[in-house]
């Protein structure tokens, strides 16, 4: 089975939780970022997964990313906008035949999400959803992974490989 787990990652827990993911789905898995995801890498795919944080409740757009970059800065750290956003990976995402999942990072009270979006995207593009998206949660703003988050996805991933069987 060829799985990618794709990301877009601010401050570096998205990664991280992609990065658990496709441990927990097994040897082969991929952990790759927006800008490593090209359309021809991921045609062969037979389990997708894509992952974003939350930004201003939702999935972020482009414009909020620039925010970000020129807004007034509390994070640790600047973040990390060297990849497309996941809403322009997806909008640019070839058909495809895969299964897919999605998952979030956010902080716990957000009422809104970027799953909806993610897997809204990826039905567009022909993925079909085989459960349901996940949530995963930072401490702050800025993270880091509550405790426990990274082992979870690890379980999550194993989860969707015996779903793909």
């Amino acid at each position: 089975m060829k799985a990618l787990v794709v990301y877009e990652s601010l401050w570096g827990n998205t990664a991280a939780i992609a990065r658990a993911i496709a441990e927990g789905i097994g040897p082969g898995a991929r952990a790759l970022s927006t800008a490593e995801a090209s359309g021809a890498v991921v045609a062969d795919a037979d389990l997708l997964v894509a992952g974003s944080p939350v930004l201003a409740f939702s999935l972020p757009t482009d414009k909020m990313r620039e925010s970000v970059r020129t807004g007034p800065g509390k994070a640790p750290s600047p973040p990390d906008l060297s990849h497309p956003s996941m809403r322009s990976w997806l909008g640019a995402l070839p058909k495809g035949h895969a299964v897919a999942a999605a998952f979030e990072t956010r902080i716990w009270w957000s009422p809104g999400g970027a799953t909806g979006a993610i897997l809204a995207g990826l039905a567009n593009a022909g993925y079909r959803t085989i459960a349901k998206a996940q949530r995963f949660i930072v401490s702050g703003t800025y993270g880091p992974l509550r405790e426990g988050e990274v082992e979870r996805a690890r379980r999550w991933g194993a989860e969707l490989a015996k779903t793909v069987g």
